[in-house]
């Protein structure tokens, strides 16, 4: 066995055993299990949606992007940080609500606002479609990780089996109490790899970042800036816009601010967040850095760029060290999403339908689930192909049109109601999931010139906003007219 492999094979021992211990000295019922007893400080929180959100999307995908796009992969910076300064002022409002009404998932706070548990089942299923490919996206990562890492001698096949079977294990005996010990280490150590290689690689190779830019200019002009057409500053804008309105749209991100004690500790983390964002430029730098050393990757392998690059620099120890933390990047949002998930399906889907179904039935229920919503993400993610951007991007398209109702309902007059709620869902959903299964792409109309770039999630938004805007419009006007014939 290679020093590589058992490196590896520690990081997940290392994730399991917090995962595990993190539950010594706790009953887990439904609400330790599902937001830690709502007493999460500000690190804690921190390090849930940092956990959530620097993922091996951040590890593999954003290299990848960089390695396959070049310019286009900007756009993770631009949307993150934008996601992060709205924070400051949507999620108190979104926490107040939750401990004073005793909440334990998004479909929850959609349900109470509007007064009625059938758009919070609605809300539930668009969680979970969405969160499908989010898991695959952690398992396909992970896969990548380990068989890379471990130089083939562990398929990517056997490794997401693993990897499931850990991840099933510590959410079904700690819940989030494991996901939130795990991302300590995994913070640490991301932070810790991707500023070594980020700053190391570029030096190595070119002498300064300078020399990359100017090596890759020179080899493929244009390549690091946006192109006329596909990934032009229209899809970049629209594409920003739609991930950034959707960045706390995500069910388990929703429900991991459930767990702080207090609100304050959101707008510290909007401080701190948009500066823990530039791990991300370190991670462009590779994925630069590979263009011209590893050429030739095309397709789903351009997420190997950020390996290949690692297996043809560093000696077997370190590459096992960067396959150790890779595996925490997937351990930890890919245990977030299925306790979102399976809590989803018993609070949301089955309860409502069990009105005597009490909390410590939902909780059983939930920890019953978890194994089969990996299962069902296991198969996705070995009957499918697309990059990690892809995927990661298909989920937002899903998520984001959850937000025209959830920003209406922060207001201190909600100007919409239940069935324009609902219609406005299930219009920008049914766009989506249309556009997905018939491969249509605004790209196919010339005739609509730079507008064939826009992001499709955001042209599924516009239809919501027409869709909700006519109900609300109709509804009201039928209500007003009752009255006045009463």
């Amino acid at each position: 066995m290679s020093i590589a492999l058992l490196i590896v094979a520690a990081g997940f021992v290392l994730a399991i055993g917090l995962g595990l211990y993190a539950r010594v000295g706790r009953e887990m019922g439904l609400e330790q299990w599902t937001v830690g007893g709502r007493g999460f400080g500000t690190v804690l929180v921190f390090l849930l949606m940092a956990g959530e959100i620097y993922t091996t999307f951040t590890f593999l995908g954003g290299s990848g992007i960089a390695y396959g796009k070049g310019g286009p992969a900007y756009y993770i910076l631009c949307y993150l940080t934008l996601a992060y300064v709205t924070s400051y002022w949507l999620l108190p409002p979104v926490w107040r609500y939750a401990k004073q009404n005793g909440l334990y998932t998004q479909p929850d706070f959609f349900a109470r606002k509007y007064g009625s548990p059938a758009l919070g089942m609605l809300v539930a299923a668009v969680g979970l479609v969405a969160l499908v490919p989010y898991l695959v996206l952690q398992l396909k990562g992970l896969g990548i990780i380990v068989s890379t890492a471990s130089y083939g001698a562990i398929p990517a096949t056997v490794a997401i089996w693993i990897g499931a079977a850990a991840l099933t294990a510590y959410v079904v005996v700690s819940g989030v109490h494991g996901s939130a010990w795990t991302a300590v280490v995994k913070d640490t150590s991301i932070l810790i790899v991707v500023l070594v290689l980020g700053i190391y690689l570029p030096l190595h190779y070119y002498g300064s970042y300078g020399g990359l830019f100017g090596a890759i200019e020179a080899a493929k002009p244009g390549f690091l800036a946006l192109p006329d057409r596909g990934q032009s500053p229209v899809w970049f804008s629209t594409t920003v816009l739609l991930t950034a309105l959707g960045g706390y749209m995500w069910p388990h991100t929703f429900a991991s601010l459930y767990t702080a004690r207090e609100p304050g500790a959101f707008r510290r983390n909007a401080v701190i967040l948009p500066l823990y964002q530039l791990i991300n430029l370190f991670v462009f730098m590779i994925g630069f850095t590979a263009v011209l050393q590893v050429p030739g990757l095309t397709g789903p392998d351009v997420d190997l760029s950020l390996f290949k690059l690692s297996l043809a620099s560093f000696p077997p120890w370190v590459v096992g060290l960067i396959g150790a933390t890779g595996v925490l990047t997937a351990l930890v949002p890919g245990s977030m999403i299925l306790i979102a998930g399976a809590t989803l399906v018993a609070n949301n889907l089955v309860r409502p339908l069990r009105p005597g179904m009490d909390d410590a039935a939902t909780a059983r229920l939930c920890k019953i689930l978890v194994p089969i919503l990996a299962l069902v993400c296991v198969g996705v993610t070995l009957n499918g192909g697309d990059t990690i951007v892809q995927l990661l991007l298909m989920g937002y398209n899903f998520v984001t049109q959850l937000f025209p109702c959830f920003i209406a309902s922060l207001l201190r007059r909600n100007p919409l109601n239940r069935p324009a709620a609902a219609a406005g869902i299930v219009a920008g959903v049914a766009t989506v999931a249309a556009t997905v299964l018939s491969g249509f792409s605004l790209a196919k109309l010339p005739a609509l010139g730079p507008l064939q770039d826009v992001n499709v999630g955001v042209a599924a938004l516009v239809v919501n906003l027409l869709v909700t805007s006519a109900v609300a419009f109709v509804t009201r006007a039928r209500t007003e007219s009752r009255a006045q014939a009463a």
